[in-house]
């Protein structure tokens, strides 16, 4: 019976690798987001007028898409301890005389919902941070013609 329910475990187990994974990615972002407020931190005193401005904005780019990374963290971070409940359930199972697999699969749907929400808050980072990197039109010179 435990070799089944070590079977059963592997799929949530894989899951959680996977969650794993965009953690590590969203962490490497995180970081790049703080040096980079860091510098505009250190620059905001130095600067007036547009220039100023242009770093007013950017530094709340960059406190909008830390929020965002911190609460899909967060979200991740739930999603892998229910994942563990879901297995922890799984074995519980086994040991008692209790039916329990209506909530080990509550437990697994409640770990993949927070899962999904986690991954719309990084589709919605990259997507501020893909409006922040937009280059101006005056940078383009799309009135003049260059090259072939």
């Amino acid at each position: 019976m435990i070799a089944q329910t070590i079977q059963l475990a592997l799929a949530p187990v894989f899951v959680l690798v996977a969650i794993g994974n965009i953690m590590n990615i969203l962490t490497s972002r995180l970081a790049r987001v703080v040096d980079r407020s860091r510098e505009l931190q250190a620059r905001h005193a130095e600067t007036d007028g547009s220039e100023h401005d242009m770093v007013v904005i950017e530094i709340r780019q960059l406190d909008r898409r830390i929020t965002l990374i911190g609460v899909a963290l967060r979200l991740l971070v739930l999603s892998g301890l229910t994942i563990g409940l879901t297995v922890a359930i799984l074995f519980m199972q086994d040991f008692s005389s209790f039916d329990l697999q209506l909530v080990a699969a509550g437990a697994f749907l409640l770990a993949i919902g927070l899962l999904m929400w986690a991954l719309l808050l990084f589709l919605r980072e990259t997507q501020v941070a893909a409006a922040a990197l937009k280059i101006p039109e005056t940078y383009l010179e799309k009135d003049r013609k260059i090259g072939g």
